[in-house]
């Protein structure tokens, strides 16, 4: 299964990207984070491994997530012509993504978000769910999105009521 969103953040670029790249606001845009720990690495540069957790409802998910691809290195002093990238491949039980997440600037204050999704499941319940339900994955990335947006623009934190 493939799909995907894009949402317009009304910020500078770099600014998006370095809100993106800190470990410290994961928990307040990501709904459901309940753990986001490296495994070796630095948190956010290429080759790292880290063990995430998500609570949905009663259900809790555990997976691996690794970053595969970080363009620039450096967050700061971006050349508006460049593209920023961040690329990241997460394995979970029965479930393999990857996530293409791209940074454009589409004027001095404004920044176009687009995240291209790819899922591949085993196993006949995670088949029957991705078969099933594609509409929840790209439902949920777009929570995520909004979620970002309006921590970004306002400091919403996910976990206030």
């Amino acid at each position: 299964m493939k799909y995907t969103v894009s949402m317009e953040i009304a910020l500078p670029r770099e600014r998006v990207a370095q809100l993106l790249a800190d470990p410290a606001h994961l928990p307040k845009w990501l709904r459901g984070l309940v753990l986001h720990e490296p495994l070796s690495g630095i948190h956010g540069h290429l080759g790292t491994r880290s063990r995430v957790v998500f609570q949905m409802g009663q259900q809790q998910m555990e997976c691996t997530e690794t970053i595969t691809r970080r363009e620039p290195l450096d967050l700061h002093g971006i050349r508006s012509e460049d593209v920023v990238r961040f690329e990241r491949e997460i394995v979970g039980k029965g479930m393999w993504s990857a996530a293409r997440d791209r940074l454009t600037e589409t004027g001095p204050d404004t920044t176009l978000w687009a995240s291209e999704n790819e899922y591949r499941f085993s196993g006949l319940l995670m088949r029957l769910v991705g078969l099933l339900m594609p509409g929840t994955f790209r439902k949920q990335s777009l929570q995520h999105m909004q979620d970002f947006k309006a921590f970004a623009e306002h400091g919403k934190d996910v976990r206030e009521p």
